[in-house]
């Protein structure tokens, strides 16, 4: 098996590893007198945890194990099996092939494609397989580089930019790839347990998380003091504003998920993210926000209810102008008491609509609502996603998903100021982050950028915000459910002040 010309780790770090593969591995005849055989190996390896969701939810494609390969349960890793090769008493390095293929496909998203000849080298740290793909295999493409280690098992990965491209989004690039372990199915009678080679712990050890987790903001420093007392704040009472009573205007400010923005306009939809009916969208493919709002709130019992207007599109996966990601979010509210809460918002995907779905928990940082200027502000509510929100992914992202974190500003009276000077937001116009966000995404899905869902006016219009793929908290949870257009079927509640 030809070496693969890449980076290669130190060789003590390899011969430790020839130490994990015990006596019988080194007892080298001297017809060959640089190798040993090896075999009966297997070699589990998930990819990256999040592509898989993503094939089997969002695409509703498929995983197809062949040839005596398998997939753990739950969507879970794949084991290629029957691994032979060499061991390099020279060089120290393991080199095995696995037989096994898999196959890779989404009538949906419009992708088919198969890896083989999977092969393992330590001494080049990395994984290889055939790729098949329209017709056509490459040979050998590097996957992964991995940090070798002397048991090789739960070694980290780290996607290449050629798996980034077999996956199909740049993102992946230098991504944590899931944990790789490399074990001997039939263990040699002259060879210890890899587990019990001397010295183990000198050797890195290997993380077990499958892909980086984003951790949502939960400073508490824009947001009131908790060390206050719980009555309103001098300003409002210097001002005359009640402690409860009608909202007279807010807004909120909440990006769905930053790593979903970046999958639809970036990433394999290759499309483009819509705003409309006062709702906004920062440059550089940034957060949301809704204004407009009306409601009620309440300084003593800490409660707060709030409607906002405004819907965001998510487009993408066109073929022969029809889309397989259509996604609105629309009539975004927020309901809280004593710092937690719900963020609702009707949901439309591919023409299946469902009103007030409970797509987020929210969690402030402070129980109190203090105004200020007749403004109440919280900064950095964190939102988690709801079981009924991660059944709005197709299952993209599960239950208990940090989002990205929600900002809430509330004007308790006509004359007061928002934080951005515009007593008024809810009248800001659409902008379309297809021409706001990279270049190179802008347009692709093609049509324009207010077609589809958003008929009949906004409030009519079922808009929504997406996530994933991806870091906060999500204030106006987007539902995806784009598995072949299944509809939602959640608990719904209507929380809107009548």
């Amino acid at each position: 098996m030809a070496a693969i010309s890449r980076s290669r780790r130190p060789l003590a770090l390899a011969a430790a590893v020839a130490v994990a593969l015990g006596a019988g591995a080194l007892a080298v005849t001297s017809a060959s007198a640089a190798e040993a055989p090896l075999k009966d190996y297997e070699l589990t390896w998930g990819i990256k945890q999040s592509y898989r969701s993503y094939v089997t939810g969002m695409a509703a494609g498929s995983f197809t194990p062949a040839g005596g390969a398998t997939q753990a349960a739950d969507n879970g890793a794949f084991t290629f099996v029957r691994g032979s090769g060499t061991y390099d008493s020279d060089t120290h390095a393991v080199r095995l092939g696995f037989e096994g293929g898999l196959t890779i496909a989404s009538k949906l998203h419009g992708f088919e494609l198969t890896l083989s000849d999977v092969k393992f080298d330590s001494g080049a740290a990395e994984i290889t397989a055939d790729v098949t793909s329209g017709g056509s295999t490459r040979d050998d493409v590097p996957l992964a580089d991995v940090t070798v280690t002397r048991t090789m098992t739960g070694m980290e990965t780290k996607l290449t930019e050629e798996a980034a491209t077999v996956l199909g989004s740049a993102s992946y690039a230098g991504a944590a790839g899931d944990p790789l372990t490399v074990v001997q199915k039939t263990s040699p009678t002259q060879s210890p347990s890899p587990t019990a080679s001397p010295s183990s712990s000198t050797s890195p050890k290997p993380t077990t998380s499958t892909s980086p987790k984003p951790t949502a903001s939960t400073s508490s420093t824009a947001s009131p003091s908790a060390s206050q007392p719980a009555s309103p704040s001098a300003s409002a009472s210097e001002t005359g504003a009640a402690t409860k009573g009608d909202i007279a205007d807010g807004t909120l400010g909440w990006g769905v998920k930053q790593s979903f923005r970046t999958y639809v306009v970036d990433g394999p939809a290759q499309g483009r993210i819509t705003a409309s009916g006062g709702a906004t969208q920062a440059s550089g493919n940034g957060v949301f926000t809704f204004g407009g709002a009306d409601g009620s709130y309440d300084t003593d019992a800490g409660t707060l209810t709030a409607a906002f207007k405004g819907a965001v599109n998510f487009k993408g996966h066109e073929a022969n102008g029809t889309y397989g990601l259509d996604l609105t979010l629309s009539g975004l509210a927020v309901e809280l008491d004593g710092g937690t809460g719900e963020l609702t918002a009707d949901v439309e995907s591919l023409g299946k609509a469902s009103d007030d779905v409970v797509l987020a928990k929210l969690t402030a940082a402070t129980s109190d609502l203090k105004a200020e200027d007749d403004v109440l502000t919280l900064d950095d509510v964190t939102a988690e996603l709801t079981k009924a929100g991660a059944q709005a992914f197709g299952g993209f992202y599960t239950e208990g998903t940090v989002l990205d974190p929600v900002d809430l500003s509330v004007a308790l009276s006509d004359d007061a100021q928002l934080p951005d000077g515009d007593g008024d937001s809810g009248n800001g116009s659409g902008t379309d982050s297809g021409t706001g966000g990279t270049g190179t995404t802008s347009g692709t899905a093609g049509g324009t950028g207010t077609t589809g869902s958003t008929t009949g006016g906004v409030t009519g219009a079922l808009a929504s915000t997406g996530s994933d793929v991806p870091a906060g908290a999500l204030g106006a949870a987007a539902a995806v459910t784009v598995a072949a257009g299944a509809g939602v079927v959640i608990a719904v509640r209507r929380r809107r002040q009548a």
